[in-house]
């Protein structure tokens, strides 16, 4: 993956953009087929005091409701970090939307104003197919991006 040209044009597709969701399934969509280790790709918005509510995504269905208590969603609504998973099998309450799902990562999504506005999930049907350059990467794309919103 060429994560420049990658930034590049979401920040093209995106340029004004101010709707969060408008975003969302830009970067969905962008960062989906950006990879072939993404087998889901999508958001999870912040509907309610600790609630998640599927947003814009590509790939199969994905839950419809995360409660911050639970799964890997949950785990990076509720601390605001980054969550690695390596094999979601061994993740403590890992909630399983999808059978084909081997490892995730988890990013927690802020607007402008700083406030928790949902969080950007990666699923993928290969064990730890992650790293930590994959995290920050898409951590500071996400901020440049929702910066607007």
């Amino acid at each position: 993956m060429d994560g420049e040209a990658l930034r590049d044009r979401l920040l093209a597709l995106t340029e004004g953009e101010t709707d969060a969701v408008a975003l969302m399934a830009t970067v969905a969509c962008e960062v989906h087929h950006a990879d072939a280790r993404f087998d889901w790709t999508g958001f999870y918005r912040v509907v309610a005091p600790g609630l998640l509510k599927i947003g814009p995504y590509q790939g199969g269905h994905g839950c419809l409701t995360i409660p911050f208590s639970r799964g890997v969603c949950g785990a990076a609504a509720r601390t605001g970090e980054a969550q690695i998973v390596d094999d979601v099998a061994a993740f403590p309450g890992h909630i399983a939307c999808s059978s084909t799902t081997r490892s995730e990562l988890v990013l927690p999504v802020w607007n402008g104003a700083g406030a928790l506005i949902g969080v950007f999930d990666i699923d993928s049907d290969q064990p730890a197919a992650f790293t930590r350059a994959d995290a920050d990467l898409f951590s500071a794309l996400l901020t440049e991006v929702f910066k607007t919103c």
